[in-house]
């Protein structure tokens, strides 16, 4: 008697696979062998990935508010200082939409932080 292999569920199992794999490269998208292994890693870098975005949208929003406040003679971490003692609570990603689409609004903040950065310091 042959052995019962559950072959609806396998062939199922290795079509889901082999639909993932669509779009990879020679025999990672058509031979289930390697398709496995190539869709395991992909979604592997894809639930990394995720949470790098996260830092590497941080760190563009940090580089345009850096250039704006430079426009400014200030550094950023001076005005990061400053927008603490001022009690402003802005984050990163508004500030870095301000430097883009509405600067005059960005320099009035730049001047609060340099007013309580001078206040501080008195």
């Amino acid at each position: 008697m042959p052995r019962a292999t559950n072959s609806p569920a396998s062939r199922k199992r290795r079509k889901r696979t082999l639909k993932r794999a669509k779009g990879f490269r020679g025999f990672r998208s058509k031979l289930y062998r390697y398709a496995k292994d190539a869709v395991r890693k992909a979604r592997f870098y894809e639930y990394r990935d995720r949470k790098k975005r996260k830092g590497q949208f941080r760190r563009l929003w940090i580089q345009r508010i850096s250039a704006g406040t430079r426009a400014q003679d200030l550094t950023y971490s001076r005005f990061i200082e400053g927008l603490k003692a001022a009690n402003i609570e802005v984050d990163r990603k508004i500030l870095a939409d301000l430097v883009v689409h509405d600067i005059d609004v960005f320099n009035t903040i730049v001047e609060q932080s340099k007013a309580a950065l001078a206040a501080k310091v008195a």
